[in-house]
């Protein structure tokens, strides 16, 4: 139900869509996406995010990286727990969504997730809003992964998760402390770094997207 997970993907993206994400099942299903969108040669790569609840997503936050991801490996990490969702990059948080039901954003916390890759055409939105399209002279496409981790994972079994009975506290040693980590002053600075420099769109700011009035979450002092 609650996982962290760690993956370290290189990635051809020549105009598709490179995938790594969580997801449950079903119409009111649950997801957390990271994926990697292709664009011309030569201009920089996106790395678009996204969090689903019951069935619902409209929660984008795309960012450029500070590298070329195809040039070499690095480590994309998702650390989900009931409190929040961290997605980091080698280790620098990029983006935080934290539970918000206290005002009725549901929160992905009551499903279990299996971990997928896929690689797939979105030549219709994801390359300059379908501007550019998939050119498929350069076919095929490939995305390798190295050093994959999935671990402190709570197992879902018979409706019921193995870190249900579980108390998380402060202790270093405590092997489910992840279950209520969240950013130190430290790690809050690099993602406001990132998200100053880095960051190119976030649908919280989105008032044409939005006309009727932001996602309820966008207003919470908390959301970032």
């Amino acid at each position: 139900m609650k996982i962290s997970s760690w993956v370290e993907p290189k990635v051809e993206l020549l105009l598709s869509v490179t995938a790594y994400y969580l997801s449950s099942q079903g119409p009111t299903h649950d997801e957390i996406d990271f994926e990697f969108l292709g664009n011309l040669s030569g201009d920089p790569y996106i790395l678009h995010t996204n969090v689903f609840s019951q069935g619902k997503g409209n929660r984008e936050q795309q960012f450029y990286l500070w590298f070329d991801p195809t040039a070499d490996f690095h480590t994309y990490s998702i650390l989900w727990n009931p409190q929040r969702i961290i997605f980091s990059v080698d280790g620098t948080p990029i983006r935080e969504f934290k539970n918000s039901e206290s005002i009725g954003v549901p929160f992905p916390k009551n499903q279990p997730m299996r971990i997928y890759s896929s690689l797939w055409n979105a030549d219709d939105w994801a390359t300059r809003g379908g501007l550019v399209k998939t050119d498929w002279t350069k076919a095929p496409f490939t995305a390798s992964y190295r050093n994959f981790n999935a671990n402190n994972a709570c197992i879902w079994s018979s409706g019921s998760s193995s870190c249900d009975s579980k108390s998380p506290t402060s202790t270093t040693n405590n092997p489910h402390q992840w279950l209520s980590q969240e950013l130190d002053s430290a790690g809050q600075e690099k993602m406001k770094w990132v998200q100053k420099n880095y960051m190119i769109y976030n649908y919280c700011t989105d008032t044409k997207r939005f006309p009727q009035g932001l996602p309820p979450e966008c207003s919470n002092t908390n959301m970032s």
